[in-house]
């Protein structure tokens, strides 16, 4: 419910044949569905729905020349900026996970001054946010109770498996770890960008704490 495989839009898979590579990776780990969320950036990856399902006509012509038959769908991830203001303002659709699922992040510098506004703000409009790997966002590892806040106001969360691993740092693991431990994790994602990705992956120790996990908490990702 959270990858990079659309090809050429944003820091994901540069082309359709690298998509296909990650693709045929992912399904000998044993995925069977895929939702893509390339980036929306204001600043950065300027998209919108016209060239995210433009990139995923591109994928699924080049898995049908392949004779490749999978669910593959796409939505995006959005950074929570002056673009996401503005699509909320002129009541701009964003595109979904699922229902009114939008899967968002934020910068890893620092969060937006007025984060629990604009959740507040989607959420008005209908939308239901899932806040993108807060384990990774440094500003809250010594400020845990900004999990709980965020959470308490109806921000679903969604880890990223390699940050079980160490992935990303130790202090993400023990983010990571919080968030399971305080029963704060609802979704979880690959992530996946590129194939040092993809290798981690095949190399992510499934350990019974991260079984547990992926038994419990995957059972929303089941049903997107």
């Amino acid at each position: 419910m959270h990858s990079h495989l659309l090809p050429g839009i944003d820091d994901g898979s540069p082309d359709p044949e690298t998509s296909v590579r990650l693709i045929k990776g992912l399904q000998d780990l044993g995925y069977k569905k895929f939702i893509t969320t390339p980036h929306v950036m204001e600043d950065l990856f300027r998209n919108n729905k016209r060239t995210i399902k433009d990139a995923h006509i591109c994928l699924i012509d080049k898995l049908k020349e392949l004779k490749m038959d999978l669910s593959i769908r796409y939505a995006a991830e959005y950074l929570l900026d002056g673009n996401v203001d503005s699509m909320l303002e002129k009541k701009i659709p964003m595109l979904t996970l699922k229902d009114k699922m939008v899967l968002v992040e934020v910068s890893f510098v620092s969060p937006p001054i007025y984060l629990k506004e604009v959740l507040f703000e989607m959420q008005m409009k209908g939308y239901q946010p899932v806040f993108a790997h807060p384990e990774r966002y440094g500003f809250y590892h010594a400020k845990p109770a900004e999990y709980e806040e965020i959470r308490d106001m109806g921000c679903l969360f969604q880890c990223n498996l390699l940050s079980f691993s160490g992935y990303y740092g130790t202090p993400v693991r023990q983010a990571a770890e919080y968030l399971v431990k305080n029963g704060l994790v609802d979704l979880l994602g690959t992530d996946l960008h590129h194939d040092k990705h993809l290798q981690a992956l095949r190399d992510l120790p499934y350990t019974p704490s991260l079984q547990k996990l992926v038994a419990e908490q995957g059972v929303m990702n089941r049903k997107l």
